[in-house]
């Protein structure tokens, strides 16, 4: 039994931002929620967040409220002198099953954004600027406007409110797969792509398909919510997919589907993602068959 997937949108573009593969409609516009988080990381870094690489993947993670992950967040508060109570994205359960399981109370570092606000934080203690870094027209946020323009080749406004608080951007998809060719290629995002490409489980979560692509293939891989995914394939493409009926598995079906296009993903690779590739589909409690792409 295989069923066939095709609900969205993806885009291989090259070093230079050309198009060298298309599915579906490039330039349909969609809010870049999550995966914009390796360029607002950047941002932050830029002035002054002073993150360690682990404290860079973090930021730039949709984190899964492990421990770990948590006990990161904190430290970088602590090293600036601020805590929990400053975060300003909501309390909530960890996004991760097995801790959730485990958490006996909602918490802002167990949200899986609050790497990032942990950033803007270290950034606005260190440039002198207000707290409150959610607002649209915060200094941070503007830079990150400027930013996300520069690298997606769209204009990101209007701007919405993302689940956390943030200001979260406009793009499309061949816009997400231009951002992610730079974060591929620019030697001013590498910092960022390294750290996220060496600490894939920080970036994610131990039971993430966005970990599993980024340890088997040699990228930096980020999603956002509503089924949007980028993958930075280091020096080589940047391959964005848009699910257009919100799930993840689409979209990650799909960029592994781009990823195997341009040549980039070996035997070893393929079989390292096959559940992530072609997803089992179950039928009276085992297995019966698995899901394609449909990508033509």
């Amino acid at each position: 039994m295989v069923e066939s997937v095709h609900t969205g949108h993806a885009v291989v573009v090259d070093p230079q931002g050309s198009i060298v593969q298309v599915w579906g409609d490039p330039d349909e516009p969609f809010y870049l929620r999550s995966a914009a988080k390796p360029f607002q990381a950047a941002v932050s870094q830029a002035n002054g967040a002073d993150l360690s690489p682990r404290q860079l993947a973090i930021a730039c993670s949709s984190h899964s409220g492990e421990p770990v992950h948590v006990a990161l967040v904190e430290a970088m508060l602590e090293e600036v002198g601020l805590g929990p109570a400053d975060l300003l994205c909501p309390p909530d359960w960890p996004m991760g099953a097995a801790a959730a399981r485990r958490a006996e109370h909602k918490s802002r570092p167990s949200h899986n954004c609050s790497g990032k606000h942990a950033s803007m934080l270290r950034a606005c203690v260190a440039s002198g600027w207000p707290l409150d870094y959610t607002r649209a027209d915060h200094p941070l946020q503007e830079q990150i406007y400027t930013l996300v323009a520069d690298v997606t080749g769209v204009d990101p406004k209007p701007s919405g409110v993302d689940g956390c608080g943030v200001p979260t951007l406009r793009t499309t998809t061949a816009g997400l797969a231009r951002a992610f060719a730079r974060l591929a290629t620019d030697p001013e995002l590498a910092e960022v792509t390294t750290a996220m490409h060496r600490y894939p489980y920080l970036t994610a979560g131990t039971d993430r398909a966005e970990a599993a692509i980024g340890v088997a293939v040699n990228a930096a891989v980020k999603g956002g919510a509503k089924g949007c995914l980028g993958v930075a394939v280091i020096g080589q493409y940047g391959i964005a997919a848009k699910s257009t009926d919100g799930l993840n598995g689409p979209a990650e079906m799909a960029a592994i589907e781009g990823i195997a296009r341009v040549g980039m993903l070996t035997a070893a690779m393929d079989a390292a993602v096959a559940e992530q590739r072609h997803p089992t589909v179950l039928g009276g409690g085992g297995a019966v068959g698995r899901y394609e792409s449909g990508l033509t």
